[in-house]
């Protein structure tokens, strides 16, 4: 049995991962990757995906469903040695050995200047959780495994995975939270290491919808300038610039931020893309300045004063019929059915920060008082848990 709910197709490696095609005989491991309950990337609709124990086999099915089993065990115990397990391999360089090809545990190692015991144990507890595959005395990294945790791919999380370790320590709060109702106030209290490392993993998810969005939002003809505020690394920004050629953008970051904006020095958009290091609760954005504002899940760390008047500042900046655009994690309405992964997000960012996350209705409401036109409900991108809520600027009387 495993930790994630919803099952999907057994992962299987590349052919040429593996030196040959016979199963092994000796060992046999669960290759089964991350189970959920439906197909986790929902277009438009919230996702059911959640985590929890997923039965293998009829018997383990009967027992979940007859409350048999210690599901808090499962729970705590086996999800922190399996979150750990992850944690550590990438930390390690585990996943990046494996993505030449399938090794032995001794060539791992190696690679890894690991003790071959103890990393044999870190590869097995990886295989059974779904993110190896075992033939033959060799390991390899799983589909999944290859799209998420190497460095160099497309889709990686690997600086994710590597902040999950200050998150670690960051959640050992939530005791303190609940007694008090005083929350960790992350951006005050982390150190410098922890925010560069925070910053990167928000540059990662960024990049994973970055382009969704430039798809979705609806850009007035003729948009010549937009300003990009909390998009820590100006993902937003460089997907937007290419799919509009007469796109500017200018990329608005925290002073604790430093370094440039997120662009290759070959890349076809970086002379269209400016990073400014500024405070956004200070900086002027001027009147009638661009014709889209984007705000990408910023507005939790403010006050709902300081959420106020930014949002006042920055629909003061759009031109007529100017879009603003804010990205933030998708949340119910109050006495709406809440996912799992909704909940947690609020647990997580009551704990580590002042302001709860936004119902649409609250975000609507912002927009609304800043003098724009919110559409209908915000649109949920693929994977079901952020949401663009979109509002537009009237025509000049």
């Amino acid at each position: 049995m495993t930790t994630a709910e919803c099952v999907t197709p057994t992962a299987t490696a590349s052919t040429s991962d593996w030196p040959h095609s016979r199963r092994s005989t000796t060992l046999t491991i669960s290759s089964t990757a991350t189970r959920t309950s439906c197909p986790p990337m929902l277009l438009g609709g919230r996702s059911d995906v959640h985590v929890g124990p997923a039965p293998d086999d009829p018997p383990e099915w009967n027992a979940v469903a007859s409350q048999q089993l210690p599901l808090p065990l499962f729970e705590t115990h086996f999800a922190l040695g399996r979150a750990r397990a992850v944690m550590a391999a990438t930390r390690l360089g585990v996943f990046e050995s494996l993505g030449r090809g399938a090794a032995t545990v001794i060539e791992v190692a190696d690679w890894c200047r690991t003790e071959a015991t103890a990393t044999q144990q870190l590869l097995l507890a990886l295989a059974g959780s779904g993110y190896l595959l075992y033939r033959e005395g060799r390991f390899a990294l799983t589909p999944s495994a290859r799209t998420w945790l190497l460095a160099d791919s497309p889709s990686s999380i690997v600086d994710v995975v590597l902040f999950a370790y200050d998150e670690w320590e960051l959640m050992a709060h939530v005791e303190d939270y609940v007694r008090t109702g005083i929350p960790l106030e992350l951006h005050q209290t982390m150190t410098g290491t922890q925010w560069a490392q925070y910053l990167r993993s928000m540059r990662a998810l960024a990049r994973l919808t970055a382009y969704e969005v430039a798809e979705v939002l609806p850009i007035p003809d003729g948009a010549t300038d937009m300003i990009d505020v909390g998009d820590s690394r100006g993902h937003y920004s460089v997907a937007l610039c290419r799919r509009y050629p007469r796109l500017r953008s200018l990329v608005l970051g925290t002073p604790k931020v430093g370094g440039s904006v997120a662009l290759h020095t070959d890349d076809d958009v970086v002379d269209r893309i400016v990073h400014l290091e500024a405070d956004a609760l200070l900086h002027d954005f001027g009147i009638g300045r661009c014709d889209l504002v984007l705000l990408c899940d910023l507005g939790r760390h403010f006050s709902a004063t300081e959420n106020a008047q930014l949002f006042r500042r920055l629909g003061r900046t759009l031109r007529p019929r100017g879009v603003f655009a804010v990205i933030e994690p998708a949340q119910p309405e109050k006495g709406h059915h809440t996912s799992q992964f909704a909940a947690l997000n609020e647990l997580y960012f009551g704990t580590l920060s002042h302001c709860p996350t936004r119902t649409p209705s609250d975000t609507a409401g912002l927009l609304r008082d800043a003098g724009l036109q919110p559409a209908a409900r915000p649109i949920t991108l693929s994977g079901g848990e952020v949401a663009v809520h979109i509002a537009t600027k009237g025509s000049a009387r």
